[in-house]
């Protein structure tokens, strides 16, 4: 299977090298039974990988079991791992099986195994090794077939270092390690995962197809995506629903970029989920509202600033000559952007106004 096939059987989006080594080694690794884990920063898509190294081994028949190690709580995490024998503890009314039993011939995907217990890293080992349990409160052992998959977003050996997490089963689930690198390294994958959302959200919610602006596509890019591609997604699921022009601008994505608001505004900034119309307009006036409030502090601040601290700007022959505000506010931004080799964003920086102010007033301007 090629490269591009497997990519569009188990969903992975995006061309940079980087993921097109990922997925070289994820072909060549899901074929074995051996221990995968997978790091990287939250919302990287480790699960799709881990998904991926299933469907394509052979074990794809068998079952996929999820857990998230960091959701259930410690005292029964055990439980539901390993399952438990009727009456072995309070509220055990009946015999369970364990995560492990079910997904007995297929694979177990562990995620966040760093916030797994010490305790409960310990009996992980011994089943990794033996394949082999008990469950809680039996005399007899369980013998079960099981590939592991495990993920995290820390790093596990700074998790040793600090006896948060067991060396011998660190090394023994490191047999194959896959990093997936953060949204923010691979910038050249953003449009592609972009236009996929798009016509996934138009399609699922029966909608015209909108489109993207120059100035909306370039801000997409350079954001640096801390909550990498679960953050995009819900960006631009939100931005669509937000939007009633069917023209995606940066104005729309900019209100709910989490780095481009002070936190006292952000805590104050309405979140989308879904919603009636009504709710969204209300959302989309409270978000216009922060917006001009904004815009009215940055052009405060631009008209109360003396003429010669605009960057780049020369004064008049005469120094009596009086130059309208709206042409000294246009030099500024032509200097700001010729200083700055058109970057917009360090321009919007070198004049103290915010990027959006910048991508409005050069619309205003004539000067696209």
């Amino acid at each position: 299977m090629q490269i591009e096939d497997f990519q569009k059987k188990f969903g992975i989006i995006g061309k940079s090298k980087e993921i097109r080594d990922l997925i070289d080694i994820t072909m060549q690794v899901a074929q074995s039974d051996i221990s995968v884990l997978i790091t990287g920063e939250s919302g990287v898509g480790k699960e799709v990988f881990a998904q991926a190294i299933h469907s394509y081994s052979k074990r794809a028949n068998k079952e996929l079991v999820s857990v998230n190690c960091g959701a259930i709580p410690e005292s029964l995490l055990e439980s539901e791992l390993f399952g438990h024998k009727k009456g072995s503890f309070t509220g055990a009314v009946d015999d369970r099986k364990g995560y492990f039993e079910i997904a007995d011939g297929g694979t177990l995907f562990l995620d966040e195994i760093a916030e797994m217990a010490l305790t409960t890293q310990v009996k992980l080992l011994r089943v990794l090794e033996t394949k082999e349990f008990m469950r809680i409160g039996s005399e007899s052992v369980t013998k079960v077939d099981v590939r592991i998959i495990a993920a995290t977003n820390k790093d596990l050996q700074r998790e040793v270092d600090s006896k948060k997490f067991r060396n011998d089963l660190f090394f023994r689930l490191k047999a194959v390690s896959i990093n997936i690198p953060p949204l923010r390294k691979r910038r050249g994958d953003i449009i592609e995962l972009t236009n996929h959302f798009v016509k996934n959200y138009s399609s699922i919610n029966n909608i015209p197809l909108p489109k993207l602006t120059n100035e909306a596509t370039e801000l997409l890019i350079n954001y640096d995506w801390p909550g990498n591609i679960r953050e995009l997604k819900n960006v631009i699921e939100s931005a669509i629903a937000l939007n009633k022009t069917g023209l995606l601008e940066a104005e729309s994505f900019i209100p709910l970029l989490s780095r481009y608001l002070p936190d006292e505004e952000l805590r104050n900034l309405p979140v989308h989920i879904n919603r009636p119309a009504d709710v969204l307009d209300r959302e989309m006036i409270y978000r216009a509202l922060i917006e001009i409030k904004k815009d009215l502090i940055d052009l405060k601040q631009l008209a109360l600033r003396n003429e010669t601290d605009l960057p780049g700007y020369e004064m008049p022959a005469k120094n009596d000559e009086i130059v309208p505000l709206d042409e000294l506010e246009k030099n500024a931004i032509i200097n700001a952007l010729k200083n700055t080799h058109y970057n917009r964003r360090k321009a919007a920086k070198l004049l103290n106004i915010s990027e959006r102010t910048l991508y409005r007033k050069i619309k205003e301007y004539g000067m696209e």
